[in-house]
């Protein structure tokens, strides 16, 4: 598959087959992967948590917001919830701040999930104290995200921004989800 492929079948999964299990071995490959990306300074204070596991999993969902933008919908329901986490983690002793890695990481993970015939989506909706103390993460440690992954359940296409500019993700009557994407001329304006 092309970079430009990968990029494009990597969208935010909100539903998955959670019966479908992600070795433990290919989130390892995941992290292995982010270990590779860019750090600022190359300080690399990243740590993540790994969870394969189905009462781990269980453990970890209520603590997350899946779609701000769909009010109505709390999130995955029993059976289309994923099959694994990662957690991202900044270790403090090693800097005080993470200003770009996470992010960097976080897409160099989905891209290879993408590779592997999963899906994902970053969840930096979370309720991190709660999460942290069901998890007994330690104080050194600063949560930065958590990336849900399993195999994709939902189909995700992506739009063109409508011409009242609304760029609210949205599902339409057969649970499509719909995400507008501005056009590249948009993006590279007249100056």
């Amino acid at each position: 598959m092309m970079l430009k492929d990968i990029v494009r079948k990597n969208r935010s999964y909100r539903r998955f087959y959670q019966d479908r299990k992600i070795p433990l071995d290919d989130l390892r490959d995941l992290v292995d992967l982010a270990r590779l990306a860019p750090s600022a300074a190359n300080r690399q204070p990243l740590k993540y948590i790994l969870s394969a596991d189905s009462a781990k999993n269980s453990t970890i969902f209520p603590y997350l917001g899946w779609a701000a933008y769909l009010k109505e919908w709390p999130g995955p329901e029993e059976g289309e919830r994923p099959s694994a986490y990662i957690i991202m983690l900044s270790d403090k002793r090693i800097s005080d701040e993470v200003i770009w890695d996470h992010g960097i990481c976080a897409q160099t993970m989905l891209l290879g999930a993408v590779e592997k015939g999963y899906g994902g989506c970053i969840i930096g909706s979370v309720n991190k104290k709660g999460l942290r103390e069901v998890l007994s993460i330690p104080e050194q440690y600063s949560i930065e995200l958590v990336i849900a992954l399993g195999v994709p359940r939902e189909t995700v296409v992506i739009d063109g921004v409508p011409p009242d500019g609304d760029i609210k993700y949205w599902r339409d009557e057969n649970r499509v989800h719909h995400v507008p994407k501005r056009s590249l001329d948009d993006l590279l304006p007249d100056l």
